[in-house]
């Protein structure tokens, strides 16, 4: 498991193990969110077992469950103030960590240059070009495009 580091309060990783979470614990994450729905696995990675793996680590947590294809305004909502009231930093995991770094790039939109959201995210090995339309959709709902 190894953290790719979209902004100083948060990170994302490809679908990790119970045991991963005391590790990001000590690597100084305060807060996990799964966005993996509990029907794509099995009991030992269900939220239930990865909100009691958090509970021993101390940690934060919170299930935002992000289906394939279904990112809805409720979602982005919810994500964003988790963020907002969240200790930092934060943790994100999904399968293979691109529908949590979705999240995070719709968070932006509006408050972060749309192509600096694309960079970040190539960065941390993620490619977010095709959702430029809908960055900018949702930058447009807040009132700027920058």
């Amino acid at each position: 498991m190894e953290p790719r580091k979209l902004s100083d309060d948060f990170s994302v990783a490809p679908q990790i193990e119970p045991e991963d979470v005391a590790k990001l614990a000590e690597m100084g994450f305060r807060t996990l969110i799964t966005n993996r729905p509990d029907e794509e696995v099995d009991e030992a990675h269900s939220s239930k077992a990865m909100a009691e793996a958090a509970a021993k680590a101390g940690m934060n947590y919170h299930y935002l469950p992000y289906y394939p294809g279904e990112m809805t305004f409720d979602l982005v909502a919810d994500f964003e103030a988790v963020m907002k009231s969240a200790p930092k930093p934060a943790f994100g995991y999904c399968r293979s960590g691109t529908r949590s770094s979705h999240l995070w790039g719709m968070s932006q939109a509006g408050k972060m240059e749309l192509d600096k959201i694309i960079e970040t995210a190539a960065h941390a090995g993620y490619d977010h070009s095709s959702l430029m339309p809908v960055l900018k959709f949702y930058a447009t709902r807040r009132g700027k495009i920058l």
